[in-house]
């Protein structure tokens, strides 16, 4: 059964930092392609940061190029997204999310808010 478990979440001031985490089991991650998405309220879930199986490739949405970094330890089965230089607008709910055997899968996400 495959399980994603995000956390890492909270609330910071905004230039603040977090690093959120995701950890998986019931499939073998190490030949697994991993994504971060978020959800602001009343918004579409969109998608955040790529990793490649490897973790030696990686894209990023343009609103957080430069600012978050997508990384991965295959050894823990888990996925990280630092997020520095955070902005109001980064407040959402954070999503890790994997393909496996065609199908979609989905943490229950993590709440990151940005304000003053």
């Amino acid at each position: 059964q495959v399980q994603l478990v995000e956390s890492g979440g909270g609330s910071v001031q905004p230039g603040g930092s977090l690093r959120l985490s995701c950890a998986a089991s019931g499939f073998t991650f190490s030949i697994s392609t991993m994504r971060w998405y978020h959800q602001a309220p009343g918004k579409e879930r969109e998608l955040v940061a790529t990793i490649n199986s490897a973790g030696d490739s990686t894209t990023y949405a343009d609103s957080v190029k430069g600012r978050f970094t997508i990384s991965r330890d295959n050894a823990k089965n888990t996925v990280y997204l630092q997020m520095n230089s955070l902005k109001p607008e980064d407040t959402a709910v954070y999503y890790c999310n994997t393909r496996w055997h065609w199908q979609g899968y989905w943490g229950q996400g993590t709440q990151v808010t940005v304000s003053s």
